[in-house]
């Protein structure tokens, strides 16, 4: 009798032991693809730094990570589409901080709430702003293209990503903050306005180096100066343009988010898998070959930190006066 019941105690335990198992297998994220919404064109700074992320979380999770790009009205058209999306982590946003803290305050309808319509998951990356210009232009820094805009109001051509992102803003900054009349014109990524500035449609440039620095190392755009508050690791000789204008500095960055109701064992999933990627030794030599550098906060430092930017930036918007219907 003993032995009879040995047996099926045995029994018993395998059929435990195979249920939990099934469970595990259930529960285990991802269990089928994921699409990584970029809601900027391809060839700029966010979409290349979601590649990065993208190929690495395919590589730790064996399932697929595919980046989506759903550019248009400045990242309002993708935010507002992954917003909608179900929340269930299959559907995530790698967005830059402009259509995020930005266009809520630049567009009368962007279609989302920041605080409201998402989760925000962990951001990845920041990168190096450069005020870049094509090799022709008589300016070799901040000091100089200021010196001869002075001289020739309006008549120096700043290309951008497109109204009200960061490169637009921080060229109006600029534009307030020297005195200066630089006549923005935007574009559709940041990838054509690069290409203008080299075939000199424009003359100077707000850029990033994940959209900039192939053709910096290229030889050919050159830099006049350096938008972050630091100097970059990747150009460690290229100037401050706060050293020249007092205040004139930012430091944007890259994160990910998910629609809101997700569940929060979720969220803790994805930062972890998120923080794995970040700490490998690839990702950051190929973050640093496109400008850019891990940026690693939990998730009640990331909240604050959008928080703090979204009226940093209306001011910014305000004072710019740029308004999109």
């Amino acid at each position: 009798m003993s032995k009879l019941r040995s047996r099926r105690r045995v029994m018993a335990l395998g059929v435990v032991a195979l249920g939990a198992s099934h469970v595990f297998a259930q529960d285990r994220y991802p269990s089928k693809p994921v699409t990584l919404v970029v809601p900027q064109a391809a060839g700029g700074a966010n979409d290349a730094i979601a590649r990065i992320l993208a190929k690495k979380l395919s590589d730790i999770t064996g399932q697929s990570f595919v980046v989506e790009n759903r550019p248009g009205a400045g990242g309002t058209i993708g935010t507002a589409y992954a917003a909608k999306a179900k929340p269930d982590a299959y559907t995530l946003m790698l967005t830059a901080d402009s259509a995020y803290v930005i266009n809520p305050s630049l567009y009368k309808n962007p279609g989302f709430d920041p605080l409201k319509d998402f989760e925000p998951i962990a951001p990845v990356a920041t990168a190096g702003y450069v005020l870049v210009a094509n090799n022709n232009f008589p300016a070799n820094n901040t000091a100089e293209l200021i010196a001869l805009a002075k001289q020739q109001p309006g008549k120096i051509m700043i290309g951008s990503a497109g109204n009200g992102t960061v490169n637009h803003l921080v060229g109006e900054m600029l534009n307030k903050a020297a005195g200066i009349d630089l006549t923005h014109v935007p574009y559709k990524g940041a990838a054509a306005a690069v290409t203008d500035l080299v075939g000199g449609q424009v003359q100077v440039s707000v850029q990033s180096l994940p959209s900039s620095i192939s053709y910096i190392r290229g030889g050919r755009i050159k830099v006049l100066g350096v938008v972050n508050e630091k100097r970059l690791a990747a150009l460690p000789n290229a100037p401050l343009i706060q050293d020249v204008v007092p205040g004139l500095a930012v430091t944007p960055w890259y994160g990910v988010f998910a629609p809101a109701g997700i569940p929060k064992a979720l969220v803790s999933q994805i930062q972890m898998l998120i923080n794995q990627a970040l700490d490998t030794t690839d990702v950051k030599e190929k973050l640093a070959s496109v400008g850019a550098e891990p940026y690693k906060l939990n998730g009640e430092q990331f909240m604050a930190l959008i928080k703090s930017d979204l009226p940093r930036w209306a001011k910014a918007v305000k004072d710019s006066g740029a308004s999109i219907d």
